[in-house]
């Protein structure tokens, strides 16, 4: 395994001070470096947070900034924060109208969420979550609650971090995010596994010639190994499961997201998005707006996640207010 790298088992720690020197809009607690938050909190608001492991550059600390998130707390590699960070999160995020606190489906995350929202309630901080379960690989719809949340996380930031923006109470907040998670799918595919660094080896091998279809975001086997497909056949093979979960039975206005994984070349991005809006308009769907590059990653795996919200308007108003994420800053 060749990176760059210093000490594989301090990558987090190197990696938070980089980007805090890098963007000096925000800056870590000096009472815990595994929470960042903006340096200027602006309006006084509902507070907007999330936390989870690293490796999904430039989620979650890229989408702290005005019109998102507040402050987030990092874990290391695939792990969760301790509710401790989550915590400290939530205090540094709340003006006195309430916290929400927006992560994904895993169990350190809901096991230390939870924790830290009581932790809050005994300093009567109002914190209600809600939780991102938008890949439709990890559990079937008879049990969508048990679904991991994946790239959809950053529709619901999005939304969620505008309705706060734009004065909204701790309730309206948390119902804008849970509307658009209940419109929100995502599927992954995988060709090459990721390393974590202080393994130095992938979590396992993808043969040539063979692909894993509903990869996970961790690193974790798809549902089903296949040979490689051409681009197209690949293409076809997501929306149709994206749409068999959905069920649609009129046409529908939607916003698609294509992500890397973290080493897929945005060559083989567009080569994807383009038969996925040919197959989703030749279903009769409107599309509203195309998100193509690396928004939600898994270390240096070689997939895609292919994300489709339902929209309404209440979405299109919110995803079309302003947002400064200094992950995604234009130069």
């Amino acid at each position: 395994m060749q990176r760059f790298f210093n000490n594989p088992d301090f990558v987090v720690e190197n990696m938070l001070k980089g980007f805090v020197l890098a963007n000096p809009e925000i800056k870590t607690l000096k009472n815990n470096e595994r929470v960042v938050v903006k340096k200027d909190k602006g309006s006084k608001k509902v507070g907007v947070i999330t936390g989870g492991g690293s490796g999904h550059e430039p989620a979650f600390l890229g989408y702290i900034g005005k019109g998102m998130l507040d402050a987030v707390a990092v874990g290391e590699v695939f792990a969760s924060p301790p509710a401790k960070a989550f915590y400290d999160a939530m205090l540094a995020a709340d003006e006195g109208f309430g916290v929400a606190c927006l992560f994904g489906n895993y169990a350190g995350d809901n096991m230390n969420v939870k924790m830290a929202v009581q932790m809050a309630a005994d300093e009567d901080i109002d914190v209600k979550y809600v939780v991102a379960n938008d890949d439709i690989a990890s559990s079937p719809k008879e049990t969508k609650e048990k679904r991991h949340g994946i790239a959809g996380g950053y529709f619901m930031w999005k939304v969620g971090g505008a309705r706060a923006e734009l004065g909204g109470t701790l309730d309206e907040v948390i119902a804008s995010a849970q509307n658009i998670i209940n419109r929100t799918r995502s599927i992954c595919v995988g060709l090459e596994s990721c390393i974590i660094p202080a393994v130095g080896k992938p979590n396992f091998k993808i043969a040539n010639g063979k692909m894993e279809f509903g990869i996970g975001h961790h690193g974790e086997k798809g549902n089903r190994e296949e040979d490689l497909k051409n681009a197209d056949d690949i293409a076809e093979e997501m929306v149709n499961s994206i749409l068999d979960d959905f069920e649609f039975e009129s046409s529908k206005e939607l916003d698609i997201m294509l992500s890397g994984l973290g080493s897929t070349m945005l060559m083989e991005e567009y080569i994807l998005i383009g038969r996925i809006i040919e197959l989703l308009k030749d279903e009769g769907h409107a599309i509203h707006k195309v998100y193509v590059g690396n928004f939600v990653t898994s270390l240096d795996m070689r997939g895609v996640s292919l994300t489709v919200i339902d929209l309404d308007e209440e979405i299109k108003e919110l995803m079309a207010y302003s947002a400064e994420p200094v992950g995604m800053k234009n130069y």
